[in-house]
């Protein structure tokens, strides 16, 4: 359970969630939310202190996440991306490493970082990249490919990306850096049009020029799996604050089902609320487990990460393990909420049925199911030799 007095008040997760049903219904972006949650401080929440954030730990970010996510969840997935980046940042910081510092003052000067990292067929995610990162002989970058899945596209104002490096004469290398939205050299797709998850507006983004600085280039390392902090904090923040949202929004599911089902009558029974059947009650319980059994996960890997724990070769499986397990976990905890609900959670002014779609979205964020049980059979037997 949280350990600091919550971020977020109940009066402006009232307002978020007043505005969830419109913004999906319309196809919109939270513009709203994100200048409420700006002037609450929300964007330098993990921000150490000494930066001029408010010094909150992953750990206590993941509460806040889990609590803004039960009231808008593409509001929550959206933000996320930012607080990848910041985390990131503080993952960096606590090796010595001041690479990435300067994200701590874009957050606090009101910067929002946008997630530019997936490319459609890219299976390697973090370890390979279809983008061209071209040097400018200064140290700097321009990159060419194109992301999608980027979240926040249209407030973002620094966006976190990588492509290949093929120009020098030490092999491909893999290059991060971050660009910003005045300096161009990119369009944006107006193609957001999802299933749910649709007030994230996590549109695809074209790379045709898009130029970092040498101060703004944060790795050039090798691709392939690594242990570079910078490659370990982006799959440490993202897969936590990730397994956060999800988990919100089953918590969210669990108490409308709860409500429902004491105000849902039987007229088979005379009139007894629903919560008196023992099949209804099986199920919400059978709900709460899974549920309950992913709330201490999530905070000890976040507490681990925080405190620089480091447990070698298995990190990667286990915090793929803890995405897999919450969104796995919510999408069957959303689904039992609608099934003892009955027919209103159909219609779509019902706030479980945007849920519902909300939820399926967690199949198709990295690390998904197939890689998480390839990297984990790789762990017990040791990978396939060809």
């Amino acid at each position: 359970m949280p350990t600091h007095a919550p971020l977020l008040t109940d009066d402006l997760l009232d307002r978020i969630r007043g505005r969830a049903a419109q913004t999906d219904r319309e196809n919109g972006f939270f513009d709203e939310d994100l200048a409420e949650l700006t002037a609450a401080g929300y964007l330098k929440a993990m921000v150490p202190e000494e930066f001029g954030g408010l010094g909150l730990t992953l750990e206590q970010m993941t509460h806040e996440q889990m609590r803004l996510a039960g009231a808008a969840p593409a509001t929550a997935l959206a933000i996320n991306m930012h607080q990848v980046w910041v985390g990131v940042a503080r993952v960096v910081h606590r090796t010595g490493d001041e690479s990435m510092d300067f994200v701590f003052r874009d957050a606090v000067a009101g910067e929002i970082f946008g997630f530019g990292i997936s490319e459609a067929g890219n299976d390697l995610v973090l370890f390979g990249s279809r983008t061209e990162a071209r040097p400018d002989g200064d140290g700097g970058y321009s990159f060419h490919g194109t992301k999608i899945f980027t979240s926040l596209a249209p407030a973002w104002t620094r966006l976190g990306t990588f492509g290949t490096d093929s120009s020098g004469d030490d092999g491909p290398m893999s290059v991060f850096a971050f660009v910003t939205r005045d300096g161009g050299g990119f369009e944006i797709k107006d193609d957001w049009d999802t299933l749910g998850m649709r007030a994230s507006q996590s549109r695809t983004t074209v790379l045709d020029g898009a130029h970092a600085p040498a101060d703004r280039v944060v790795r050039r390392i090798p691709p392939g799996p690594t242990a570079d902090p910078l490659v370990f904090g982006i799959f440490a923040n993202f897969e936590i604050l990730l397994a956060s949202v999800y988990t919100g929004i089953a918590q969210r599911a669990l108490d409308l089902a709860v409500a429902t089902v004491k105000t849902r009558t039987s007229m088979k029974n005379g009139g007894a609320p629903y919560a008196h059947d023992p099949d209804i009650r099986w199920r919400l319980a059978d709900a709460a487990l899974e549920l309950d059994g992913v709330y201490p996960q999530i905070a000890a890997v976040a507490h681990d990460v925080d405190n620089g724990v480091d447990r070698g070769k298995i990190w990667m499986p286990q915090l793929s393990a803890v995405k897999s397990r919450a969104t796995e976990m919510a999408l069957s905890v959303v689904t039992k909420a609608i099934r003892v609900s009955g027919g209103s959670s159909y219609f779509t002014k019902n706030e479980l049925s945007r849920i519902y779609r909300d939820v399926l979205a967690g199949l198709f964020h990295p690390s998904d199911d197939e890689s998480v049980h390839g990297a984990w059979a790789n762990v017990l037997l040791g990978p396939v030799v060809p």
